[in-house]
């Protein structure tokens, strides 16, 4: 199996049973052992046809006399990483990307008729390059949905908040791809040391240009494997979540909790700027979960890091009252995060309006876990008001023994004076994300 018919299955499969492209690509990937340049470039293959999936359906509709929807699956996927290799990967051949297609749909589809068909839609693509249909810009909300493959009701919010050029901005953004960033455990290794060791086993790094302790990593390959890992140098947190932490500013012999804390970063996070002592409470939902954060925590020699199973919206008495810091990391439509899971402009947004309610019931029920002249932080990965500044204008109605209280951040960050922020791919280069911090009366 090579990179194209990997990223074709992995598509297919996404698009059946509603999987995750990661995910997915990642247990493929591993099952059918490809080697690191493969591996790469199905990686790109499946990202690159997910962040450009409605621009090529655009495209692929004009020169096709069948309507997209009612073609067999693997055909419809072959056809989208034909034109995107055609559009996007300068140095495939034209006719390498056509033969393969062709080659892939005589394997893998039923009609026996279907390798014609993707071979004359594609070679009459390839001869039109250079004068492919216009996208109308009648409707500009329409027009950016297209070029930029998000969906409409999507980039309408987005211009009523950031207007034409931002939205533009943070639509190329979610199409880029971001940088791998890890965090240096100082408990083990300042990061010099973990540079060296690292650029020894073939990674490069360089300094983040203003996050203490980030390297930017290229050349990585599987992290998993590297002895740097395996030794707990480091871990990999967009430099977002680490501003998060930043803003809840616990400190050496404090009592933390992280109620929503998986994959565990955050409580990594606080416990590393903690020199590991003190303790940090690290909570989530599910069962396994709080294994991965034990075993992360074991890598890192963390030692602080207390993993427990509980539902954030679901009061437990002892703790009332008790935590110095509380950080609420929010279930939320993850719609910052679309350029490291490009699949998530594709979910239905029916599901996320309940959202809301469910945030506001975890940040209440924290709320009472927090000690008098405490800190509470509420965050998120979207950029969605209802999910964001709402949530908190609505907690602190509820809640006048909290206000929001001003903190810094490095980086164009800067200071906060109004006690939260949203950060953006194009203006911050993190995920999309929101932080707010609150105070808790020393009377309350």
């Amino acid at each position: 199996m090579d990179a194209r018919e990997m990223a074709m299955l992995t598509l297919n499969a996404c698009e059946r049973q509603g999987g995750w492209s990661d995910g997915v690509l990642k247990k493929q990937i591993g099952a059918a052992g490809l080697d690191s340049r493969d591996a790469g470039l199905a990686t790109q293959l499946c990202f690159g046809v997910l962040q450009n999936r409605m621009l090529l359906d655009f495209y692929l509709s004009k020169f096709s006399n069948i309507p997209l929807r009612r073609m067999e699956g693997k055909v419809l996927q072959i056809l989208r990483l034909g034109l995107y290799q055609m559009l996007f990967l300068t140095r495939v051949p034209h006719s390498a990307a056509v033969d393969r297609a062709v080659a892939l749909t005589r394997t893998h589809c039923k009609n026996p008729r279907a390798s014609g068909m993707v071979n004359a839609i594609l070679r009459n693509l390839e001869r039109n390059l250079d004068r492919l249909p216009t996208i109308p810009e009648g409707d500009l909300a329409e027009y950016y949905a297209t070029l930029y493959s998000h969906p409409v009701w999507l980039v309408q919010m987005l211009l009523k908040r950031l207007g034409r050029e931002g939205t533009a901005a943070f639509l190329q953004a979610d199409n880029s791809q971001p940088p791998i960033t890890a965090m240096v455990n100082t408990q083990k290794a300042d990061a010099r040391q973990a540079a060296e060791l690292l650029l020894e086993e073939g990674v490069e790094t360089v300094p983040h240009p203003w996050l203490e302790d980030c390297l930017i990593l290229s050349r990585s390959g599987n992290l998993e494997e590297l002895e740097s890992f395996r030794r707990g140098l480091f871990y990999v947190q967009d430099p977002a979540s680490r501003l998060a932490v930043l803003a809840l500013d616990p400190e050496p012999g404090m009592k933390v909790l992280d109620t929503c804390a998986a994959p565990g970063g955050k409580s990594f996070a606080a416990a590393i700027r903690m020199e590991d002592q003190g303790e940090v409470w690290s909570c989530d939902l599910h069962p396994h979960k709080k294994t991965l954060i034990q075993r992360g925590a074991e890598r890192l020699g963390l030692a602080s890091i207390h993993p427990k199973t509980a539902d954030g919206k679901v009061p437990i008495p002892q703790w009332e009252g008790t935590f110095d810091r509380v950080l609420v990391d929010a279930p939320c439509s993850g719609l910052g995060v679309i350029r490291k899971k490009p699949d998530i402009r594709y979910k239905d947004p029916a599901p996320l309006e309940g959202l809301p309610q469910v945030q506001s019931a975890i940040l209440d029920n924290a709320a009472g876990y927090v000690k008098p002249g405490g800190v509470l932080v509420y965050s998120t990965c979207t950029i969605l008001e209802r999910e964001n500044e709402e949530v908190t204008s609505g907690f602190l109605a509820r809640h006048p023994e909290f206000h929001r209280e001003g903190f810094r951040l490095p980086g164009p960050a800067g200071e906060v004076p109004e006690g939260q922020i949203t950060l953006w791919p194009q203006v911050h280069g993190t995920d999309g994300f929101y932080i707010c911090k609150l105070r808790k009366d020393e009377d309350a």
